[in-house]
């Protein structure tokens, strides 16, 4: 059901909220998002239950590692921004993983073939050639990925049209894993409906999602804000389409 509150009380309250860790419980009952039908942290679980050394790239707050029922002896995490390395370390006691922050920019700093296992749930960017170099001969890349043109109409509404995405198509990165020895095993593409149902949700969102609209603010964007707040508020909840891509790989 569509907030009837103002547009500032709305954007206000959202504006203050925390965006730590990687967890989205602030929009339960403010928006919504289908979820992939491959059930990533189920495989993840499964593959974890059968490694003996695992490294979770780009873990954000901890929050799929953390759900691991059965986890390796020697499990690691990386995180590259700061305020969800702490947030991470407090979420992963339970399962024993060691945390480490890093320099998104820089190479994994562990040694060659350290892990039979790579996970990653929507990294920033994936450098294959540094996944390929940690995996042990045998181990497994899992990766569940943003896909190209995600949330497009929630972009195109605060920035206007935009060109055709010429980043994160599936089919890159199976190519980018294959050049760098690597073989990929599995390839799968979902579209996902998400709807927002207040205007608070939209700017929350886009807070923690940094990509959607680069250098996002409220004060930059209070004039498409408002227009669309008016359109929530008039026509019901807004819809836009994530896309989800799982990539599986091995190392020879």
């Amino acid at each position: 059901m569509t907030d009837l509150r103002n547009a500032e009380e709305l954007i206000a309250e959202a504006a203050a909220a925390p965006i730590d860790g990687w967890g989205f419980d602030w929009l339960v009952g403010r928006a919504t998002e289908e979820r992939p039908p491959w059930a990533y942290a189920r495989l993840v679980a499964d593959r974890m239950a059968r490694a003996t050394a695992a490294l979770d790239v780009d873990t954000g707050g901890g929050e799929v590692l953390a759900g691991v029922p059965h986890p390796p002896k020697l499990l690691a995490a990386t995180e590259g921004w700061p305020p969800n390395v702490e947030v991470a370390r407090r979420t992963l006691r339970r399962v024993g993983a060691t945390v480490v922050a890093v320099d998104p920019d820089g190479p994994l700093p562990f040694r060659d073939a350290s892990f039979d296992l790579v996970v990653s749930r929507h990294p920033v960017r994936t450098d294959w050639a540094q996944t390929a170099r940690v995996l042990r001969p045998g181990g497994t890349f899992l990766s569940q990925q943003i896909g190209a043109g995600t949330m497009r109409e929630l972009s195109e509404a605060i920035l206007g049209p935009l060109p055709p995405p010429a980043h994160r198509h599936p089919e890159h990165a199976a190519a980018a894993a294959e050049d760098a020895g690597l073989r990929v095993v599995d390839l799968r593409r979902a579209t996902l409906r998400a709807t927002f149902s207040d205007i608070g949700a939209v700017v929350w969102f886009l807070r923690k999602v940094i990509w959607t609209v680069p250098g996002f603010t409220v004060d930059r964007y209070r004039e498409q804000l408002a227009a669309l707040h008016e359109r929530i508020t008039t026509e019901g909840p807004f819809t836009a389409h994530a896309q989800r891509f799982l990539i599986e790989a091995t190392r020879p």
